[in-house]
């Protein structure tokens, strides 16, 4: 089968989204499909085409930016090319141009599935207002278009005032996870490097310093921790510096934090390579994942930490809160609650035992081969109605 995926950012670019995307695609291959990625150069020293582990990618020019998303002008052009040339398209929403690559799909009798992955919240503002309004009709109109949609969990759907529009035609997958082996000797060098004296317990978060991401409360969580546990470190792996429009709250934020990074207390990684990542999560006693709104929709650094027998405290969001439901791996806390988020911190910490999950079953779960073969699936069952 020659599948199309079609989505704004692509790697090396580094989000929940691209990630699953990556994932997704190579399984597609190592499955004996075929696979390209059509996406924006985001970046003028990316090139316009090259081959990553077998996925061919293409990139479009980008004239500008708007907000989070990339104006190409010449995006449908090539759209029209592509979808001719493959059997079925994926989409990966939030994207400006999904509808009209879902369109070509639907006139060229191809099977088109998109894949959901959150709400957008952008923050206050007029702009930001229009951005949104812009986005939530570009995405009912591909939704509309699409023949099947994926999101990664029931809860989230029952939740999401745009998936409740398509029920009828939603199938929840779980997000493809999996992470390269460590070995004793990179997890003691990362050790060695990260780890201030020592320091014990070890708290982590991995993610873009964004706004919706709640990095303050667990700022806010961190004095009631240090009180139990004064040598309790922050290891913060993710793009922390000039990450799109999160400037103001880069600013707002940062002074604390360089108060506890000046006594050891925190630590910003950047991003890391899926290999510096399975050091990692085998450093920390628990990770966290305190979001605040429906941009985030699962949080797969739950899972990756899980593999590796590391607990969760993420927020009540739905979705979210669904790897510590389904897992029993960690504790839910209260949104945006930093009294909350220290409570089950600490009650991990102090129990750590009570939340050992079956990684085995975890593994199986979410390996990148299993999500594949129920897309390849999905994909089948349209192209039998066509």
């Amino acid at each position: 089968m020659k599948i199309l995926t079609v989505l704004t950012y692509y790697r090396p670019h580094t989000s929940g989204l691209t990630i699953y995307a990556e994932r997704l695609a190579q399984a597609f291959i190592q499955r004996g499909h075929q696979v390209t990625v059509m996406t924006t150069q985001y970046d003028p020293s990316l090139p316009l085409e090259e081959t990553l582990d077998g996925v061919k990618v293409i990139r479009v020019p980008a004239l500008a930016r708007v907000s989070k998303g990339i104006i190409a002008p010449t995006f449908g052009w090539v759209a029209t090319k592509l979808v001719l040339q493959h059997d079925a398209v994926q989409l990966h929403l939030p994207q400006f141009d999904a509808p009209g690559v879902a369109l070509r799909a639907r006139l060229f009798g191809k099977p088109v599935v998109l894949t959901y992955h959150c709400d957008v919240q952008l923050p206050q503002g007029a702009f930001n207002r229009l951005v949104n309004f812009i986005l939530d009709f570009q995405n009912h109109a591909a939704g509309m278009l699409a023949n099947h949609l994926v999101t990664y969990t029931q809860d989230y759907a029952d939740h999401s005032p745009y998936l409740s529009h398509y029920a009828a035609k939603l199938t929840p997958i779980l997000p493809p996870v999996e992470l390269p082996e460590s070995t004793p000797e990179a997890r003691a060098a990362f050790a060695e490097t990260h780890l201030v004296q020592k320091r014990r317990p070890v708290i982590g978060m991995a993610a873009r310093f964004a706004s919706e991401k709640g990095v303050e409360v667990l700022l806010d969580a961190l004095p009631l921790i240090l009180k139990k546990y004064p040598k309790a470190q922050v290891l913060f792996a993710g793009t922390y510096q000039n990450v799109m429009g999160e400037q103001a709250y880069s600013d707002r934020l940062m002074p604390r934090i360089h108060e506890y990074e000046t006594s050891g207390n925190w630590e910003f990684l950047g991003n890391l390579t899926p290999q510096q990542m399975a050091a990692f999560y085998p450093n920390l006693d628990v990770i966290t994942v305190p979001s605040l709104n429906s941009t985030e929709a699962f949080g797969l650094v739950q899972i990756e930490a899980m593999l590796n027998g590391v607990p969760s405290v993420p927020s009540a969001l739905p979705g979210v809160r669904q790897p510590v439901k389904m897992h029993g791996m960690g504790v839910v806390s209260q949104i945006g609650d930093s009294q909350s988020l220290a409570d089950a911190i600490l009650e991990i910490l102090d129990h750590k035992e009570k939340y050992r999950g079956d990684i085995p079953a975890i593994r199986a779960a979410y390996n990148p081969d299993t999500v594949a073969q129920k897309y390849e699936e999905l994909f089948e069952a349209l192209m039998r109605k066509k």
